[in-house]
């Protein structure tokens, strides 16, 4: 089978590995369709992010749906030729975040696509997988399309539930990728009665105007823009900050009122912080770190029709033109989420 397997910094090989079969209690997907991540560019362009370097190939990706292919012994609830969604968390189900519930900080994970561990976690880019069946999550008449997205979705669902009740808030959401975008539909679908965005293309400006935000502001054209919402100690209610850039985040605290509250997405390495500011407004920081139960609700929303991530693919490129396709999605001016097609 096909894997897009990552070697060094711009080193992306199409590479053929040998598929597993499922045994007892497994699930075999022919995997259909994969989003790229700003995770899987980081090790595309730059060979890891932070402290987490590549030290062995790696099969990337993390964001795929695909089509059942067969059954293991005692499986039940599914049925060949379905397609699911295929969350990529792995919890080990027993250490003690998972007994209490809170998955996503397992000591035992096993995240698709990560260097964090050595020897590293291998992705889902590759054209057959073998899963847990709690991984599935039936995507019923969406398109493969569609089901890839389930998992940034379910980041920004996590994000919105960290930042509590929405209802009539006002909404500034920093960094207008893939995550932004979601996290103002998020929003939106949680009742936000304004949500501003921002920006420094005007491509990624316009996807947001045309996903729900209220008003989109390039920083890069306009710095000082946001300053306009610092009068009488702030304006907005909740921040997404979804850059990982500090300068974003420091903006983005100007302008929220007291006891307003940040949602940290962005994972761009440490930054520092203006701790004054956050004392004297009372402000909240709050960080959102992946998802476990909202996969399943983003499906749910997305097969509902109450989330509509359609016009947020953007390209969707065969296996064999991979590395195009990374290249594409590293270009904000005209790519907001790329898709890979394995079948």
């Amino acid at each position: 089978m096909k894997s897009v397997v990552i070697h060094a910094p711009r080193d992306l090989r199409i590479e053929e590995r040998e598929a597993a079969s499922p045994g007892p209690g497994e699930v075999g997907i022919t995997v259909a369709a994969g989003g790229i991540c700003g995770s899987d560019l980081h090790y595309y362009n730059h060979g890891g992010f932070g402290s987490i370097r590549l030290r062995e190939p790696m099969v990337l990706g993390h964001e795929v749906s695909g089509f059942i292919s067969a059954l293991g012994a005692g499986v039940e609830g599914l049925s060949t030729g379905d397609l699911v969604a295929v969350s990529p968390s792995r919890p080990c189900h027993t250490c003690t975040y998972c007994q209490k519930g809170q998955h996503n900080h397992c000591l035992n994970m096993r995240f698709y696509g990560s260097a964090m561990p050595f020897p590293h976690i291998q992705g889902a880019f590759q054209q057959q997988l073998v899963v847990d069946p709690r991984q599935c999550a039936p995507a019923g008449d969406l398109s493969p399309g569609e089901a890839a997205m389930a998992e940034p979705l379910a980041v920004c669902l996590h994000g919105a539930r960290q930042a509590g009740e929405l209802l009539g808030k006002r909404v500034l959401v920093t960094g207008c990728g893939p995550i932004g975008l979601l996290c103002i539909l998020a929003a939106r679908r949680a009742g936000a009665a304004e949500i501003v965005a921002t920006d420094l293309t005007g491509f990624t400006l316009q996807m947001a105007r045309e996903n729900g935000a209220d008003r989109v502001i390039n920083t890069g054209d306009t710095p000082d823009a946001l300053s306009a919402y610092e009068a009488d100690k702030g304006y907005f209610d909740v921040l997404f900050e979804c850059t990982g850039v500090a300068r974003a985040l420091a903006g983005g605290i100007a302008a929220l009122r007291p006891r307003g509250v940040i949602v940290q997405l962005g994972l761009g390495g440490d930054m520092t912080l203006p701790v004054q500011a956050l004392t004297a407004k009372e402000l909240q920081l709050r960080g959102s770190f992946r998802f476990h139960e909202e996969f399943v609700t983003g499906v749910e929303l997305m097969r509902k029709g109450l989330i509509d991530v359609r016009p947020l693919i953007t390209q969707t490129l065969g296996v064999d033109e991979a590395v195009k396709a990374f290249d594409l999605a590293s270009d904000r001016s005209q790519a907001m989420k790329a898709q890979i097609s394995f079948v």
